[in-house]
Parts: structure tokens; C-alpha cells; sequence
């Protein structure tokens, strides 16, 4: 799938995907409809209040990921009464489009628990359909104000779309496409590991820049009810800084 073709789902393939999506959730926890089922101000448990904008999602966020990075963590929402009171539903605060290494964990690295967080996780938090029919159920069906673009330090996916790129060579099978993805994001004016670091960065946020171009979404970011931020998590010291 070209970037081109990944922007423009035909409406047939939109309405399937949103249906799926739909009955599984009613399936397993009530019904959903097109607006949010949880009103902004339900808790996400009885440990704390869900945010109802996208700054206090951020700030929520942030302290958490202070506790985690001060070695100070909560593991917040683990309870059996809130074990309990997510069987009915789920209500979280924010979406993290992060990647699937398994040292960048987002319920982990913000320090939230059960029914706060809707990871949604690929290599290198690259799109595809499923991953933004994904964020845009997050934000649809759920109301999540929040959409976080999670890149971190020494990411494996990037680095080898640097080096292929770099050499001119194809990744193997399906890992390709991966490169494909992140190409946009090389600065071919720099070399060796800043390239690499730097490529990082700019892969969120262009993933940021394409999730905040999409139909469903552009009129919540100009409402302000919705925000999409690009972030980077540093394996070194544990702290997330936003991007852009």
C-alpha cells in the first residue's frame, strides 16, 4: 500500500471497517453508538477522574510518566473493585500510538492501569488501515480527547529503514513496507547515528501530521475537543517529551 493509496480508504471499506469495529465492542461491553458512551467526566476508576481535554489528558500523562521515570509509580486502575467495573465498559483518556518494542510499554512508561490508556502499537507506530481504523474508534466511539504519537530512542524499525535506505537493499517480506512508511522521515543531510536519531523524531510527528489530516479528525483538532501529538520516550532516562 502506497502512503498515497493509506490516506484515501474508499467509503465502502471505511463503513466495513467502523461496523467491525462496532459490533465487536457491543458484543463484548454494550452497545456503541456514533457518539461518545461515556460522558467526559466518568472516572476511569475509583482511583481518579478521567480528563476531559486534550491539556489535562497530557498532564495526566505527564505525571505519570514522571512517577515512572522518579522510580515513584502507582500501577493506578489495578484494584478488583476497578477489575471489576471495567467488565461493563471502557472509558479511556488517551490514545497512544506507540511501537511494539517491548521495552516502550505506554500503560508502563505513563504509569496507568486498567481502561485508561487505548494502546494501539505498531513498528515503528507506522500506519496502515488498521492502525487508524484503530486511533479513529479511539476517538469516534470512545471520545478520547487525545492522541499521542509515541516514538522512542534506538527504535528498530526506524534504524533499519535508515540503513536500507542508506544501501539501496529491501528488508525482508513484509518488513519492507515498514521502510517504505518511514522514508519521508530521513534527513539524508545527516549521517551515521544522528541520521538514525533524527529520523526518529520526525517519524512521529509525521505520523502526528497524517493522522491530523484525516477527515474524521480535522474538525474535533479545529474544535479543540481533540489534540495529536508527536512524543519521543528516551530509553536512557525514561522521560517522554512531547514533539509537537
Amino acid at each position: 500500500m502506497t502512503a498515497h493509496s493509506e490516506r484515501r480508504w474508499l467509503p465502502g471499506r471505511r463503513q466495513l471497517v467502523r461496523a467491525a469495529l462496532t459490533g465487536v465492542v457491543a458484543a463484548c461491553a454494550g452497545s456503541v453508538s456514533g457518539r461518545p458512551p461515556f460522558p467526559a467526566s466518568t472516572s476511569s476508576g475509583p482511583n481518579s477522574a478521567r480528563p476531559a481535554t486534550p491539556e489535562s489528558a497530557w498532564r495526566k500523562l505527564s505525571e505519570g510518566n514522571r512517577r515512572w521515570r522518579t522510580l515513584h509509580e502507582r500501577h493506578p486502575d489495578e484494584t478488583p473493585a476497578v477489575r471489576r467495573t471495567v467488565v461493563s465498559g471502557q472509558h479511556p483518556f488517551a490514545v497512544i500510538l506507540g511501537c511494539v518494542d517491548s521495552r516502550v510499554p505506554p500503560e508502563l512508561v505513563f504509569d496507568q492501569g486498567l481502561g485508561d490508556l487505548l494502546a494501539v502499537r505498531s513498528a515503528g507506530s507506522v500506519l496502515d488501515e488498521a492502525v487508524l481504523a484503530s486511533v479513529t474508534y479511539g476517538v469516534l466511539e470512545l471520545g478520547i480527547p487525545l492522541v499521542v504519537v509515541l516514538g522512542h530512542q534506538s527504535c528498530g524499525a526506524v534504524t533499519a529503514a535508515v540503513r536500507a535506505d542508506a544501501t539501496g537493499g529491501q528488508l525482508p517480506g513484509h518488513m519492507q513496507y515498514l521502510a517504505d512508511q518511514i522514508r519521508p522521515a530521513i534527513d539524508h543531510g545527516l549521517s551515521g547515528e544522528a541520521r538514525v536519531d533524527a529520523a526518529i523524531s520526525a517519524n512521529a510527528l509525521l505520523v502526528r501530521s497524517r493522522l491530523a489530516a484525516e477527515p474524521e479528525l480535522v474538525s474535533r483538532i479545529a474544535a479543540g475537543t481533540l489534540t495529536a501529538v508527536g512524543a519521543r520516550y528516551e530509553l536512557t532516562d525514561q522521560r517522554v517529551r512531547r514533539l509537537g
